[in-house]
């Protein structure tokens, strides 16, 4: 994303995370906040977001969070509350915060988990209503549609974390 920013000439940009780039063959600044395995009920529940947002004053967040919790059962109400919890976070350090939710990508049934699949739809189908009014004039709130077109067949290694293919469609 970052070089395909700077290449369409959007240059002054600075990415921002307590975590650095991760896995990338190519050069790009990389500071993100992708940590793996969490789940953001517990990351709301924890106020974890409250230190990192302390340490990287973010203008812009793009948030792709509640594939670890359809993955753990946890229920499309308990995770569009802790969304609003983050969003509510984000916006005491920044009232002027943009942020970006993502309707995430889907996951493969048939790995271990059961209820995967319909867990995302139902996430998925709960974020542009929640977004709608979540969202303000002056902390907008925009819903990207990282589902349709993706395929856990062929964009992704295992059935859920995506390959070369579902990284150029995120």
């Amino acid at each position: 994303l970052w070089n395909r920013l700077q290449d369409n000439g959007y240059t002054d940009i600075d990415f921002v995370g307590t975590l650095g780039p991760q896995g990338c063959g190519v050069p790009y600044d990389g500071d993100n906040e992708g940590h793996g395995g969490a789940l953001c009920t517990n990351v709301a529940a924890n106020g974890d977001l409250e230190g990192w947002l302390s340490s990287t004053h973010p203008d812009i967040v793009l948030m792709h969070f509640g594939t670890n919790d359809c993955w753990s059962n946890r229920g499309t109400d308990a995770i569009l509350d802790a969304f609003t919890t983050l969003v509510n976070q984000m916006r005491s350090h920044n009232s002027n915060m943009k942020i970006l939710v993502a309707q995430i990508i889907p996951m493969d049934p048939d790995r271990t988990c059961s209820t995967c699949d319909q867990n995302v739809i139902d996430l998925n189908n709960g974020i542009p209503g929640w977004a709608h009014n979540l969202s303000t004039s002056q902390s907008p709130i925009y819903v990207v549609d990282q589902w349709t077109g993706f395929s856990y067949t062929s964009d992704t290694y295992d059935g859920v974390h995506q390959n070369d293919s579902g990284d150029q469609k995120m």
